[in-house]
């Protein structure tokens, strides 16, 4: 008779967040709900669902879809410049961002760009204005849960060139540089405003740290592409009427390109 292995132990740390297992194998994994399929191995995450119900009503076909607490998110096939191109959703915040990539690795997508909006830091950067992460502050609860705690985590290199190419031939300027994603989005203080600002942070968001983080965890290529939205560099905060269609479907086509450089 075999003996009964003893189960896993972890000594706790005072700070709960900073218990974590390296263990590559967890109790529940997207593959025990998601199967994978021929999919594309090149996936857009878009967080503009203006863009994504043009591209349903053109003809994007739905490969799949879960449904939960917060409704169907569907994943969708398109075709760009005569190849495969998987684009999705990915909800917003860290964690559901984390779970949305587990499962697009897990259909069988290996090179991700995303595209959204971010909070500027500086008045200066203007709505619209393209921001290259090249560095997420970890100010987020997911990223600590694949990788060691750090100041920063980075997205993979390749798609930070795949980007910058891609803008460049495009003749389009952008800013290169670091991003803070954070979970508290009405715990953005003054103080931590200037502080994110001394650490040469640009822009502000909730998804890209949890993004890179999985992404380095799963070996897997992830880029992401944003853009100027509402400010936070002056007295007060400002809207500034951020949500632009035509800048978002423009942004999206970037990122499909840069993606299929991948």
């Amino acid at each position: 008779m075999s003996k009964r292995r003893k189960p896993p132990t972890l000594k706790p740390h005072r700070i709960p967040l900073l218990d974590r297992d390296p263990s590559p194998v967890a109790v529940l994994e997207a593959t025990h709900i998601i199967k994978p399929f021929d999919a594309p191995e090149h996936c857009v995450f878009c967080f503009f669902p203006d863009v994504l119900d043009d591209l349903a009503s053109n003809g994007a076909r739905e490969i799949s879809s879960r449904t939960s607490e917060m409704g169907k998110q569907a994943v969708y096939e398109i075709e760009f410049r005569g190849r495969r191109l998987m684009v999705a959703h990915p909800r917003v915040g860290a964690p559901l961002a984390a779970a949305s990539l587990e499962a697009a690795i897990v259909m069988g997508a290996r090179k991700f760009i995303a595209c959204g909006g971010a909070g500027v830091l500086t008045s200066s950067i203007l709505v619209g204005h393209l921001v290259v992460p090249t560095a997420a502050i970890r100010d987020e609860g997911t990223s600590y849960h694949y990788l060691p705690p750090s100041l920063e985590v980075r997205p993979h290199p390749r798609a930070v060139r795949a980007i910058r190419d891609t803008l460049k031939d495009a003749g389009l300027n952008f800013i290169a540089g670091r991003t803070w994603t954070t979970d508290g989005l009405y715990r953005e203080t003054r103080a931590k405003v200037n502080l994110r600002r001394r650490q040469r942070c640009v822009v502000v968001e909730m998804e890209a740290a949890a993004f890179f983080a999985v992404a380095k965890f799963r070996r897997v290529i992830f880029g992401q592409i944003l853009y100027g939205a509402d400010d936070l560099g002056g007295d007060d905060w400002d809207h500034r009427s951020w949500t632009r269609h035509e800048i978002r479907r423009l942004l999206f086509d970037l990122a499909a390109e840069a993606c299929l450089r991948l």
